[in-house]
């Protein structure tokens, strides 16, 4: 009988010992997983600023560009207004001859 109890103990000393040391590697992992996880979130905050700016950058482009076409569009609707026409039309044919 002591035999037996004797095996069972370094049977639980066994499995102890290895539990502990499963323990370890897993909280060791998952603090390596942790720290891996914060830098891809630094990572990705970093992207996500770069995207930020570079998108500020294009609405400031489609701004500029939205003004110069109005500025045109407007310029060419008061060239081609009547009244204006008519004088561009009569300039020309006086400095034609016509």
């Amino acid at each position: 009988m002591r035999e037996r109890e004797g095996l069972i103990a370094r049977i639980s000393q066994i499995r102890r010992a290895t539990a502990d040391a499963a323990d370890r590697r897993t909280s060791v992992e998952a603090e390596s997983a942790k720290a891996t996880e914060q830098e891809q979130i630094r990572a990705l905050a970093a992207r996500v600023t770069e995207l930020e700016i570079m998108l500020q950058g294009l609405q400031d482009s489609v701004h500029r560009e939205s003004l110069r076409t109005n500025k045109r569009i407007t310029g060419l609707e008061a060239q081609i207004q009547p009244a204006a026409l008519g004088r561009a039309l009569s300039e020309d044919a006086r400095q034609r001859g016509l």
